[in-house]
């Protein structure tokens, strides 16, 4: 569940043996049930469970695999201080209990995630983030998970109570070794310093597991999909056991799960693989070292894409909109955001809305309309020149002997998300605000202007990747018009205004962003590496002072190993300076 930042965490290393005699299994053909809970959804959350069981037990398997917490959806965060919730989630386990020994087939046995509420004790927390074992009407085991993350956007051990021990569990001739996610995120051999002291999966290994099968709820991001199966390979390698992980799929608030489960032999070789950012159900059979495989989206910028899409769309559906709407300023920003919700939710439950003013270009104009047109959602336009006038007429007297700067500025980029704050509030859409990343955290948007809204699609998104993502979009047809990808970013907003004004170069700025936000970089790093000290410091000043900016910004859709939101926790009023 981590990202490669942790890399540069100081951590102490246990040591561990080195040789360990390769498995030998009988044949079991297993299920990875790849599902899309929702949160609190117990009864839907089950019918999945159950619709996987069904797929599986036609198909032929031994055993279905399901996600961590697959119950009750993941993250749950303080749910889970609800008694109600957590007694709603053991009820939901009987239920699956019960199907698994009533099924019309009644072959395949279910590992399961759900939230385990502990017998009561005067020590430690009640709940335990669990593994249930299921087979011919009963829970043969529990397995609880170890390692309780609370880096990045995890904080795990504010609810539960960790494993005591670890055991295999007999099942049909083989010695299965259970994990929760994070419980293989420690292994010694694939990470320089390990965040936490003991390896799980060792001490499994060492009781005996031949077969390592680990279940998630492992959050995406455009790095982690590369590191996950690497990660996962050395594991498999390293104890000469066959492994197999499922994971969530779907989008839960700020976070995106891609899927992408799999099954690696004893060698660490892929035997099976899941779609990625999709529901799926795959199959493995161990003995003959083979499975279906997905195909791989190649490109980050793809997969980034397909990530935006889902989370659009779950975010949309678990917030019980159905239809959206987006300000389109004739910018990349606002068409790759409306080319993303007409995929999300289709394009016509997508409403386009230009708001010109007397800054606003003929072309920009023109773009916002051919987008619409392109892409088959609504379109409207509504004037913000009216309003505008009426505001600096109101306001003169007060503004008295003052030059014209940013304020009337952003008088016009609030008259803009009034207007559509009223429009969702009217037609009941969820408004999508299109700040990218870049922006964000130099504070180039306006607090109650174009950052309205009740999802940020592009928050973290920098404005090169959303070139990229712009250019898969239109890599399948055209739709974004090709002047609003050659033209320079402006917010047009004032005569003759582009964003290279007030901003660095957004290739310099993006590589600034990455190395600080996501790697840690200090100014001095920076520097070290070969940034400008002037920019550096710059950028470093635009950071500081849009921290109160960032707090109030719409939920985001997190996509990289650092978003800002749930994972980011600056204060705002603080005074260091590195």
């Amino acid at each position: 569940m981590r990202s490669e930042l942790l890399l540069f965490i100081r951590f102490s290393v246990v040591s561990v043996p080195s040789v360990v005699k390769r498995a030998n299994l009988t044949s079991v053909k297993i299920a990875l049930g790849q599902i899309n809970p929702t949160v609190g959804d117990f009864d839907g959350n089950l019918r999945l469970a159950e619709d996987a069981l069904a797929a599986a037990e036609a198909a032929g398997t031994d055993l279905l695999v399901l996600p961590e917490l697959a119950l009750s959806g993941y993250p749950p965060r303080d749910l889970l201080e609800r008694a109600a919730f957590v007694q709603a989630g053991m009820r939901s386990l009987d239920r699956l209990v019960a199907r698994v020994g009533s099924g019309s087939a009644g072959r395949s046995a279910v590992i399961v995630g759900f939230p385990e509420l502990l017998p009561e004790s005067p020590v430690g927390r009640r709940i335990a983030n669990s593994a249930a074992l299921i087979q011919q009407g009963r829970v043969v085991s529990v397995h609880r998970k170890s390692l309780l993350p609370t880096y990045d956007v995890f904080d795990e051990w504010r609810y539960f109570e960790p494993a005591q021990t670890v055991a295999p569990v007999d099942f049909a001739g083989h010695r299965l070794g259970i994990s929760i996610c994070e419980d293989m995120w420690n292994d010694g051999d694939f990470w320089p310093r390990r965040l936490y002291r003991e390896d799980p999966i060792e001490k499994l290994v060492a009781a005996g597991a031949q077969l390592l099968i680990n279940i998630a709820a492992s959050p995406y991001t455009m790095e982690k999909r590369h590191l996950r199966p690497r990660m996962l390979a050395r594991v498999a390698r390293r104890w000469a056991r066959p492994l197999v992980f499922v994971n969530q799929v779907g989008g839960q608030d700020d976070l995106l799960f891609d899927g992408s489960s799999l099954a690696l032999d004893a060698r660490g070789e892929l035997i099976a693989r899941a779609a990625e950012h999709a529901a799926d159900l795959v199959v493995v059979d161990l003995d003959a070292g083979r499975g279906t495989i997905r195909p791989w989206l190649e490109s980050d910028a793809r997969s980034a894409l397909e990530a935006l899409v889902l989370g659009t769309r779950d975010y949309a559906r678990r917030c019980h909109f159905s239809s959206a709407l987006v300000g389109l300023s004739g910018g990349i920003d606002s068409a790759v955001v409306a080319a993303l919700a007409a995929r999300a939710l289709g394009p016509a439950n997508v409403l386009g809305v230009s708001m010109p003013s007397r800054f606003s270009s003929d072309h920009s104009r023109a773009d916002a309309a051919a987008l619409a047109a392109a892409l088959g959602i609504q379109f409207r336009t509504i004037s913000i020149e009216p309003m505008f006038a009426s505001y600096l007429e109101a306001l003169a007297p007060a503004f008295a002997g003052r030059p014209s700067d940013v304020t009337e500025e952003n008088l016009q980029a609030r008259i803009r998300g009034g207007i559509l704050m009223a429009l969702s509030n009217k037609l009941g859409a969820l408004l999508l605000s299109t700040g990218n990343k870049s922006e964000i955290a130099t504070g180039y948007c306006t607090l109650y202007g174009d950052t309205c809204g009740g999802l940020a699609v592009l928050s973290d998104v920098p404005k090169t990747l959303v070139y990229k993502i712009a250019g898969e979009i239109n890599s399948e047809r055209a739709v974004i018009p090709r002047s609003t990808l050659s033209k320079p970013p402006s917010a047009e907003l004032r005569p003759d205004q582009k964003d290279q004004d007030s901003l660095p170069p957004y290739d310099v700025l993006d590589a600034i962003l990455e190395a600080h936000v996501e790697r840690g970089l200090d100014s001095e790093a920076l520097q070290a590496a070969g940034f400008d000290p002037a920019v550096v410091a710059e950028v470093m000043r635009l950071m500081r002072q849009s921290e109160y900016k960032r707090r109030q910004l719409p939920p985001g859709l997190k996509i990289t190993g650092k978003a800002f939101g749930t994972g980011r926790r600056y204060p705002i009023a603080q005074a260091f300076r590195g």
